[in-house]
């Protein structure tokens, strides 16, 4: 009697990138019918999109080191994953854009510095080409060094983006705080793993019969 393999439950892969956009844009469209179209459901849109990409970016951004500090069930899953929520981040941070643009062209007040406009631009540069080389031809075709090269320095310069967009902010309201602590929270994971792994490697040196 065989038995069959039993399948592993839970969302996982391109349907994690469906369900994010989809909860998304239900979202920005309750948003919008609450608020309305003008000033105040555009910026609330911006603000909104901004915490789901934040929370969608430290999630990809910790998850190795996450499950190396703490292996479980839950963070194996977030490391097996993390290419999806990546590309669900790509997609909240261009519905973000989106709403920048329509602020822009809506609203003649509204008005983005240079600086904004260049070291955001930047940012977005780093999303398009750590998105496309999401997949596994486009990794192939980059090269391994050349990939790894690429998303380290991308995610660290989006995350110092995020740091310096909501750190003069945090006398503003609570959230820019939480927003902040969760940054430097991920770095901080970051920064232990690294030196867990410095450990474990001097370690496995100084093993005798090795």
């Amino acid at each position: 009697m065989t038995v069959a393999p039993q399948r592993s439950a839970g969302l996982k892969k391109w349907p994690i990138v469906g369900w994010s956009s989809l909860l998304i844009l239900v979202m920005v469209g309750a948003i919008l019918a609450v608020r309305g179209c003008g000033d105040a459901g555009l910026r609330t849109t911006i603000r909104a999109t901004a915490f789901t990409s934040l929370l969608l970016f430290t999630a990809v951004f910790t998850a190795s080191s996450f499950h190396q500090t703490w292996p479980s069930t839950s963070t194996r899953w977030l490391l097996r994953n993390r290419r999806y929520l990546g590309v669900s981040f790509a997609v909240s941070h261009f519905t973000h854009l989106a709403g920048i643009v329509a602020l822009a062209s809506t609203v003649p007040a509204f008005r983005l510095q240079a600086v904004t406009v260049i070291g955001g631009g930047l940012a977005y540069v780093f999303i398009v080409a750590m998105t496309a080389t999401s997949f596994d031809r486009t990794a192939a075709w980059l090269g391994p060094r050349a990939w790894r090269a690429l998303h380290r320095t991308g995610a660290y310069y989006i995350w110092l983006i995020f740091l310096v967009t909501y750190l003069p902010r945090l006398a503003q309201a609570p959230l820019y705080g939480f927003m902040v602590a969760v940054l430097l929270a991920g770095v901080g994971l970051r920064g232990v793993a690294f030196v867990q792994r410095r450990r474990s490697a001097r370690s496995a040196l100084l093993r005798p019969g090795q």
